[in-house]
């Protein structure tokens, strides 16, 4: 997955307009323009790096004359004490990007930290790791791409990719079967449907319509192998709900070809990475 350089630019600058607003009371006040510093980015924890390019990009709206080194790349391990990347220039730029670049990087590196994570505890099974639409607003494609750094892959990016019948849409509709064959009349041939079941009647009739992909909703372990064996390949199976690393094991094991964990993005803690100016001696 690439990031389009219009988005993240889009991005970064209103998150730099929402932090500096017209000026730096305190940089602004404190430093001149000829004022130099070196600084670096230094890891806490260990983890999954992701957004570093991102944030070198931080520095170019935040006042440029920065030379910016990365020293680990995203996709990249990195350990407590790790040097993530070093900068030297305008100490101007360098404070003022400071807290814009961090906000994005520990964010994107927590995601990718927590799925990597994920996708480790499932391997050597059939299930792969993804994420849901449950990202924070303006910042799903930066959160998406950070899932695939960590080696998990994407569901949906938004409505349009896709049909997926939930349960307030088969509620609201009247059921499986006529909701899908509405669908049918409607979408073109490249189009999937995904339809939410909650026990296995609902799967059993959802494989008669011809569903590609069913997803098994809040279902224990016992009822998601049941649904496995019903289903003898007819369909990708996606197990959501109350999912969480602790678990993800033993569902994998069930047989499912999809885990979706809306925490990787909706509530995953920051990784934590700090940014420090070498003292002047």
């Amino acid at each position: 997955m690439k990031l389009s350089q219009l988005y993240i630019d889009d991005i970064i600058k209103t998150a730099l307009l929402e932090d500096i607003n017209y000026m730096d009371v305190t940089t602004d006040n404190l430093l001149d323009d000829s004022h130099r510093s070196e600084a670096y980015y230094v890891a806490k924890d260990d983890g999954v790096l992701c957004g570093i390019e991102i944030a070198k990009r931080v520095f170019d709206f935040s006042g440029g004359d920065v030379d910016f080194i990365i020293k680990i790349k995203d996709g990249e391990h990195v350990k407590k004490g790790d040097i993530i990347a070093e900068m030297t220039g305008s100490t101007r730029t360098l404070l003022k990007g400071e807290r814009t670049a961090l906000n994005i990087l520990q964010h994107m590196s927590g995601i990718a930290t927590a799925t990597n994570r994920c996708a480790e505890l499932v391997k050597g099974t059939n299930a792969m790791v993804t994420d849901t639409r449950k990202t924070l607003p303006g910042l799903r494609a930066l959160q998406k791409y950070a899932v695939t750094v960590g080696g998990g892959k994407n569901h949906r990016y938004n409505l349009s990719d896709g049909a997926m019948l939930k349960d307030n849409h088969l509620d609201a509709y009247g059921g499986i079967t006529p909701a899908v064959k509405a669908l049918r009349e409607k979408i073109g041939h490249m189009v999937k449907i995904e339809v939410e079941v909650r026990n296995l009647d609902e799967l059993k009739e959802a494989l008669d319509c011809g569903c590609e992909v069913i997803m098994l909703d809040n279902m224990n372990c016992d009822d998601m192998k049941k649904a496995v064996e019903i289903t003898a390949g007819r369909a990708l199976l996606e197990a959501s709900g109350n999912v969480t690393a602790e678990n993800i094991r033993d569902v994998a094991l069930t047989g499912v070809n999809i885990i979706s964990l809306g925490a990787l993005t909706h509530s995953v803690k920051c990784f934590d990475i700090s940014m420090k100016i070498k003292t002047k001696k």
